[in-house]
């Protein structure tokens, strides 16, 4: 495997007082081709570093470390040179997914404005593309391409919001707890196709997630954060199965089996029946 696409180096985040360290040390690589878990409770620090990587951080906050893309630091570099990223090169599924579209512009015109800004191509080649993604995303594409945001459900705007990023097909793309306004069966569903795409186009994928069940499934390896720092990384069946930080074991005890589930050990992998 080639070198990786994404590092993070010694990234620390803390207030302008420089009173409260938001993030502290953290290090993570994240190869091209592999989907990366990024686990921990609600206010640990997951959302941060997804906002440190996308540029989206207060100008209140100080950044130090390096975040590392291919060739550049997007720390360092202009402003302009990393928005040019953001989209076409990198990809972010908001957790809060109704911010992803304007409320008052039809969902189909956002779409086909999105992929012609970073395609280059003519309206009628991104209307078929927005076509193709809304389908894939199990959605009435005939409708929802017609419809405001506040016309439909939720889970319909949330999967509107997974089709645009993945319309662009990004070299990284960076999900935040993407399934939160999905039922099991839709949720299930969508992660399936990002794998899909990831398998077609060679990208990578961060997935952050406080959903246990959901990252040994689906992850090549998984962070462990707590408090702003990384506690643990290893294989999924590491983390579940040979953890060794106690907040790991603490967050793991969290996954309740289900009636006449087993959880068997084979070869050091582990396989949910």
């Amino acid at each position: 495997m080639s070198g990786p696409l994404m590092t993070i180096q010694g990234l620390q985040i803390e207030s302008r007082a420089g009173k409260n360290a938001l993030l502290r040390n953290m290090n993570i690589e994240v190869q091209k081709g592999e989907i990366v878990g990024l686990i921990g409770e609600s206010g640990s620090g997951k959302s941060l570093t997804a906002k440190a990587i996308m540029g989206l951080l207060p100008s209140e906050m100080n950044v130090n470390g390096h975040i590392f893309y291919k060739n550049d630091d997007l720390l360092s570099i202009p402003s302009e040179a990393h928005r040019k990223l953001l989209g076409k090169e990198i990809g972010l599924i908001f957790q809060d997914y109704r911010g992803s579209f304007t409320p008052f512009i039809k969902i189909g015109k956002q779409l086909v404005e999105t992929i012609c800004t970073h395609e280059m191509i003519r309206k009628k080649e991104a209307k078929i593309i927005a076509f193709r993604v809304l389908e894939e995303m199990g959605l009435d594409s005939e409708r929802v391409y017609k419809s405001y945001p506040f016309q439909l459900s939720g889970g319909q705007v949330q999967r509107a919001a997974i089709a645009m990023a993945l319309a662009l097909r990004p070299d990284l793309l960076i999900c935040d707890e993407i399934t939160t306004a999905l039922d099991v069966m839709n949720g299930e569903k969508v992660l399936s196709y990002i794998d899909q795409v990831r398998k077609e186009t060679g990208c990578a994928v961060l997935l952050i997630t406080h959903d246990l069940a959901q990252a040994y499934k689906r992850t090549d390896r998984i962070y462990v954060m707590h408090q702003g720092e990384i506690v643990e990384e290893g294989l999924p069946e590491q983390i579940r199965c040979h953890h060794q930080h106690p907040y790991t074991k603490k967050l793991c005890s969290c996954l309740l089996s289900l009636p006449g589930e087993e959880a068997l050990i084979q070869n050091n992998k582990v396989r949910v029946l």
